[in-house]
């Protein structure tokens, strides 16, 4: 099905479904034991509102881009089992893909052994046993918002990333009111400059449109190490955003966001009463759990462990009033 821009709008505007035809595949999933849906798939989204997704209700609605064509994925709690339903031309994709997006590819065998190294992470593990990660698949979308995410506050990176799905929206399929995810094509053709009024620097900019220009290789590694090969190559990309977007696009439960803020004092004084650390410590920390490290850096973070806190807190800013 093609999509068509609507009258008189120009490239990065708003543009529409050229048929009202939609298709719709169902496929039934069952969850592991103790499965939580909601805290498995909530990473997903960007917090408080997510144009290109929801949760409320109890059931998920996530806008996707296919190969096939744009697609909405629907899930829901039917009983003990989770009903996937795709809306859209990439219904089918979605749908086969659900139980990766949902975390039920997410092989956490090997990590109770691992877990009872320390008793926090011991704790953690039973405590978040049903949490699943999620695959999606899909490099680009997360790589946007990591992009977006980079050495400012969550609130500024959060706000951009909505401005950027609006301006750039398609109307994703379904009764959800989502748009699709940007398209890598038409973020690429753009010029810096428009990215400034919806709260993005030129250097963030840059960096994106480069991941753009490459989205198309980008979306056809093979796995987590690939893709962060691909993405750090890039010029403005480093270890914490391939990090970032591997541990949700290929659910990597090892990728550990090197550089942040916040994660090595976390780990620093979860693992070691110690309120501050440097990244070396925090892998240091981290090394007896190898294969799963970034999955105890979430389990921390579900966990509410954090340092203590000194000083003041990062301004929000709004780079579209400079």
């Amino acid at each position: 099905m093609a999509l068509t821009p609507a009258p008189g709008t120009g490239p990065s505007a708003c543009r529409q479904y050229s048929s009202a035809v939609t298709s719709e595949v169902s496929r039934r999933l069952t969850p592991p034991e103790r499965y939580q849906f909601g805290a498995s798939v909530r990473s997903l989204l960007v917090p408080k509102h997510d144009p290109c997704g929801t949760f409320r209700d109890g059931e998920l609605w996530l806008s996707v881009r296919t190969p096939q064509g744009g697609a909405t994925l629907h899930l829901a709690r039917a009983g003990g089992e989770l009903v996937a339903t795709g809306l859209g031309p990439g219904a089918a994709w979605v749908v086969e893909r659900a139980d990766a997006i949902a975390g039920l590819r997410d092989d956490v065998a090997e990590f109770p052994a691992l877990a009872v190294r320390h008793p926090v992470v011991a704790r953690l593990a039973r405590t978040f046993s049903g949490v699943r990660m999620p695959a999606t698949g899909q490099v680009f979308p997360r790589l946007l918002r990591a992009i977006l995410e980079q050495k400012v506050t969550g609130n500024e990176a959060h706000r951009s990333y909505r401005a950027i799905c609006r301006y750039f929206g398609e109307p994703a399929p379904g009764p959800a009111g989502l748009v699709l995810p940007p398209e890598p094509a038409a973020v690429a053709a753009s010029a810096y400059w428009e990215f400034h009024p919806l709260g993005v620097e030129q250097r963030r900019t840059q960096a994106l449109l480069r991941a753009a220009q490459v989205a198309q290789r980008l979306e056809r590694c093979a796995d987590s190490a690939e893709a962060t090969a691909r993405m750090t190559a890039l010029p403005g990309i480093g270890p914490w955003t391939a990090a970032e977007v591997v541990r949700t696009a290929f659910g990597d439960p090892d990728a550990v966001s090197v550089g942040d803020f916040h994660i090595p004092n976390t780990v620093a004084y979860a693992l070691a009463g110690e309120p501050r650390g440097t990244d070396e410590r925090m892998l240091e920390l981290l090394e007896p759990f190898r294969g799963h490290r970034g999955r105890v850096c979430d389990l921390l973070a579900m966990g509410g462990l954090m340092a203590p806190r000194y000083g003041p807190r990062m301004p929000v800013r709004s780079f579209a009033r400079f």
